[in-house]
Order: C-alpha cells, then structure tokens, then sequence
C-alpha cells in the first residue's frame, strides 16, 4: 500500500518503480518530506530518489539504515546528511551548507559544487564533491575510535580549508581551475591538531595557518592509502585517476597535537 501524506492543499504520494520509491518533493515543506524519508527507511525501503529538490534542510539527517540509498535531483538546503550513520547519499546537482555536519559513517557524492562549513565535526563517512567548497570546510573534523573521515572537493576552496582540524583526510583537487587562479584561499589548517590536508597544486606559506607543516615528499604508505581514496572518488564521477595523477601534491600537517596548550597553562 503507498503511503500518503497530506501537505498543505497537496497530497504526498511516493510510487514504487522497481523497489524504488520516488517522491517529487517540489512545493514539500522540509518536515514533511523528512519524516516521509524517515518513515520509508523505517519500513525498509532500500532505494529513494527524490525530485525536484529545491532547498529543503536535513535531508537523511540522523538516518542510520546501511543499506539505504538516497537519489536527490536538486538542490538540497543546509545539513544534507547531518548526523548521519550509514546510507549513501548522491546528489545530482549543487548544495548548500554544512553537508556531513557530524557525520558518522556513510557515503555523499555530491555532482555539482557545496557550499561553506562542510563536515563539521565529522567523525567517519565519506562526501565527495566534484565541483568547488565554500569556505571553512572540514572545520573541527575528527578521527572517531577507528574511524577516520574523508572530504575529496574536485574543485578549489576559499578560506580557513581545514580549521582546527583533528583527524581525518581532507583532500583538494583543484581540477578545472584557471592557471592564475588559487588552489585554495587563506588561512589554511589554522588551529590544526590532527589529521592531514593533501593539495594538488601549490601553495604559500602566508596562507596556512602558524600551526601547519608542509611535506613535498609523501611517505610510500601515506601516498598509497591517498591514491586508493582518488580511485574511489574517480569511480564515483567516471574520472581518469591517471589524469589526477599528474601533478604531484602538498601534504600540510600539524606541528603540535596541542597548538594552543599554552594558553591555558597556569
């Protein structure tokens, strides 16, 4: 039986197209679409593709079902997949702000650009984004028990890439962009305690943070580890990895585990 959900003067009416359920989501109000993705997921629905998407929040905000693949064509709002645990999310356009805020574990791809604030807190998962990040991206990002998270933009990124980083892998690409045009903005890994930022391209020291270190030269396990995470993003959006390999990419990382210790040193 599908379900219906009454949205205003509209009637919500997922159909099942061989075991996935699509929803056009245009003119819903967030509430109403989440609880009706939450409702799916709690029924055991393994495939949703939602259309029209046009700026509502949280979506997958919370979901924890494994096995649960979300489809969005659109353009979702802010805290697309914010506090998530498990599903796969895959974008078919841009998004908005802080996607993956405090993410657990699964997967986002994202086809488009993203906006400011993506990954904040993030403990584990992945989110990929073939275009171009906003600004304080990966901000307060933590490795989690044995988790680490991951961020691989395609694109370029503004200012404060990385700030008080904790763990994890945040990864910039840089593809596409003009020869004059900056790889990332200022401020970079400001604060950082943990973790490691890979650039593919160059970088000054004026625009990273006091805190950061710069390696020309990868370790042969760090540098192996890195290229099967690009085979992966290059598998989602159909790249070459032979193409990314071209360039030879920056590791910063933290100087101290512990940049600020001394301000609260009595």
């Amino acid at each position: 039986m599908e379900n219906i959900m009454e949205v205003g003067r509209e009637v919500l009416i997922p159909r099942r197209e061989e075991e996935k359920v699509i929803i056009d989501a245009r003119d819903v109000h967030y509430r109403d679409l989440n609880g009706q993705i939450r409702e799916l997921a709690q029924e055991g629905a393994s495939r949703i593709e939602l259309g029209n998407v046009n700026g509502q929040r949280y979506l997958g905000a919370g979901l924890t079902e494994k096995d649960l693949q979300i489809s969005i064509h659109g353009t979702p709002g802010n805290d697309l997949a914010a506090f998530m645990d498990g599903p796969r999310i895959e974008v078919f356009g841009n998004a908005q702000d802080a996607v993956s805020n405090t993410m657990n574990s699964g997967k986002v791809i994202i086809h488009g650009h993203a906006g400011d604030v993506l990954g904040y807190g993030m403990r584990g998962g992945r989110l990929y984004v073939r275009g171009n990040v906003g600004y304080r991206v990966g901000i307060h990002m933590k490795a989690y028990q044995k988790q680490a998270p991951v961020i691989i933009a395609g694109g370029t990124a503004g200012d404060f890439f990385g700030e008080y980083m904790a763990g994890g892998i945040l990864v910039l690409l840089g593809l596409e962009r003009k020869p004059e045009e900056k790889i990332v903005g200022d401020w970079v890994g400001t604060g950082i305690h943990g973790g490691a930022i890979y650039l593919r391209g160059e970088v000054e020291r004026h625009q990273l943070g006091k805190e950061v270190g710069i390696a020309e030269k990868i370790p042969d396990q760090e540098m192996k580890e890195l290229t099967a995470l690009l085979q992966d993003y290059c598998r989602e959006f159909e790249l070459d990895p032979e193409e990314i390999s071209d360039k030879p990419f920056l590791k910063l990382y933290p100087f101290s585990a512990r940049p600020y210790g001394k301000l609260y040193a009595y």
